[in-house]
Formats: C-alpha cells, structure tokens, sequence
C-alpha cells in the first residue's frame, strides 16, 4: 500500500460522534433502549481512550452518575436480594409509586448481568468512588444466576447462559473485589470444556470456536487470576495460532473462519492476544488500516466493515482495539476490563483506600 493509500485518524470526528451518543441515541440503535446502559459505557470509554472525557465537565459527569444509580434495583421485598443489580435503561422502571410497582412487578424488576458490569464500568470511568453500590446485594444477584455447570445467565428472568455473562461476573467480581460470588471451580471447568477441537473457545461445550467467546474466557481467566494455572503451554500455543490466523487478506480480524473481517474483532481478538503475549504475530500496520477504512469520513464514527453506517459499538471497540496497537495518541486500553489504564488505576487507589480504611485481615 503506497502512502497515498493510508488512512489517517478521524479523532474529532469520533469525538462527535460519541458525544452525540449521549444526548440521544442514533435511530440505527433506537431499539436498544433497554441496552442503554451498554450503549452510555461504549460512549464514555471511548472519550477516554480518546482524551475528551474532560469536555464533557463535572456537572455533566455528575448527571450521567446519578442516572446510572437511579437504575440500581435493592428489591425490598426480596431478602436475599438475588433481583439486584442495574437495569439497562429508564423504560424498564416504573414511575408508579413503590408498593404499587412492587405488587404488579414482583420479582420481575431484575437486573442483568450486563448492565451491572457496563454500570459499574462506566462509574469507574468517571471517576466515582462507588460507595454508593450495594455491594452486598450485586454479589448476591451474581451468585444466583450461575449453572451447575459453571456457565452463567444474563438475568434471573430467563435467558441464555453462556462465556458472555461469565466474563460479566468476573468483571464485577474484579472490580468489587470479592469473587466469593463466584464458584471458581465449576466456572474453570466450564472453560476448559468449551475448547474445540481447533484450539479456541465457544460460548459453550461442543459449541463452534469464535473469536468474542474465546476473548471472555481467556479475560475471566485472566480476572480471577487462573489464566496460567489453568491453560497448558500446548493449550495457549494452540489458542494463540488460531487467534492469529483470524487475520484476513484485507488486515482485519474475522470471528471465525470463512467470515469477512469485522471492526469488533479487533479488540476481541487483539486483547485475547494481548493477554496470551502473542500480539506481535499479527501484522499491526494492515490491521490500523482495516480499521481506519471503516471511518465515516462524514459523521464520525467506524462501521462494521467499510463502506456501511457506523454504530457504537464498532466506535468503540474499534477505538480500543487501535489502542492495544499504541496507535494514533490513545490512551492504553486495559485488555482484561475493557476499559482504560487511567481508569484501572483510579479502580486500583479505590482497593487501596478501602483496604488502608478496613479492619479486615484479608486486606
């Protein structure tokens, strides 16, 4: 590719785009309303890899915080507060009076498990200090929606259960810093028996390899601090070839064999590798370029493949995979947590501080 060719880093415009995220949702996304809450994370970290959170100011942040609380569901009439967690959006609660909402819902007002690690994210981006999560009844909610087989479902009113939702819960449970929510053995043979015959992982056992349920089982290995003393050197060797062969001819990353490359899988499988060690393997450069040929050049943004309508999604994890190249003046992106070193590192004082302030001798 001569130079002429390259693709330069729209920055401000994806600045715009995301912040338009915020004020109201794009009609392509309109539908996921009740995703909200995934929608507002992909919106705020990508500012932050990006270096504008600071635009937005701190009434603005303020607002944002105090709306992700409002959707923090403490069932009253549930003692072991296995509905708890955040909702995704404001559709899902009611503006009837307490009692009256807890009559006609019940136990249907729950959380998902999705939206209370994309909750919990977005407060640690911001800045919070989460002291006003009820950490008691968001691990009681995770303990409930975990199999017998170790898997885990999304929310206690029926889903499926799959590797997604247990990197969910590992993710909350790394950054609350209590796994006791977790049954650590089950959800390691979980994993271990969702490795194909091709090296890779599915989203369950006997399940094809793809490249997003490879990502959540080497991250919640990787959480739970079990992603060397579970894999073995064959193992990881296998993992990391499959991952790099998912580099098409057009650069990019593909899910899975015979499909097109795909914006996302940059992050997916980049930050598999990332953790692995096995990054390097893959040719950087052409990747960079996949990605920035999916820029809308117009209104910001980056699309699934290049030439069709850019989405949040793809912004972001576009963004965050760019970032794991060190490419283009991001911030770096933490591979496990998704979410920048800034704000791990303000995640990180928070542990120090509560342990300096706590009597326990686990600290």
């Amino acid at each position: 590719m001569s130079s002429c060719d390259e693709y330069k880093f729209l920055r401000k415009r994806h600045v715009k785009f995301l912040q338009r995220s915020l004020q109201i949702l794009p009609f392509s996304t309109v539908t996921f309303d009740t995703s909200r809450m995934t929608v507002l994370f992909f919106t705020l970290s990508g500012l932050d890899l990006l270096n504008a959170l600071e635009e937005l100011g701190d009434s603005e942040k303020k607002n944002i915080i105090d709306w992700i609380y409002s959707l923090q569901i403490v069932p009253e009439n549930d003692p072991d507060m296995r509905n708890a967690g955040f909702r995704g959006g404001s559709s899902l609660a009611s503006s009837r009076s307490t009692e009256e909402y807890l009559h006609h819902m019940g136990s249907f007002d729950c959380g998902h498990i999705t939206m209370t690690y994309t909750a919990l994210a977005s407060l640690i981006i911001l800045g919070d200090d989460l002291s006003r999560v009820n950490r008691k009844a968001v691990l009681a909610h995770v303990a409930a929606l975990q199999c017998q087989d170790g898997s885990f479902f999304s929310t206690l009113g029926g889903s499926e259960n799959d590797m997604r939702f247990m990197y969910c819960a590992a993710a909350i449970c790394y950054i609350l810093q209590d796994f006791s929510a977790i049954n650590l053995d089950t959800a390691k043979k979980y994993i271990i028996n969702s490795m194909s015959y091709e090296g890779a992982l599915g989203q369950g056992i006997y399940l094809e390899a793809h490249g997003g349920s490879s990502y959540c089982a080497i991250a919640t290995l990787h959480l739970m601090g079990q992603l060397e003393s579970t894999l073995s050197q064959s193992q990881r060797q296998r993992l990391i070839r499959w991952l790099v062969n998912r580099q098409s001819e057009e650069g990019g990353l593909q899910g899975r064999p015979n499909k097109r490359s795909d914006t996302c899988y940059t992050f997916w499988i980049g930050a598999s590798l990332k953790l692995l060690g096995g990054i390097d393997f893959l040719d950087l450069e052409a990747l960079r370029q996949f990605v920035l040929s999916t820029q809308d050049p117009i209104t910001g943004g980056l699309a699934k493949y290049p030439n069709a309508h850019p989405d949040g999604l793809h912004t972001y994890l576009g963004i965050s995979g760019l970032s794991l190249l060190k490419k283009d003046d991001l911030r770096l992106v933490d591979p496990a947590l998704n979410i920048s070193e800034r704000a791990v590192k303000h995640l990180n004082l928070l542990h120090s501080t509560n342990c300096h302030n706590s009597v326990s001798v686990e600290c």
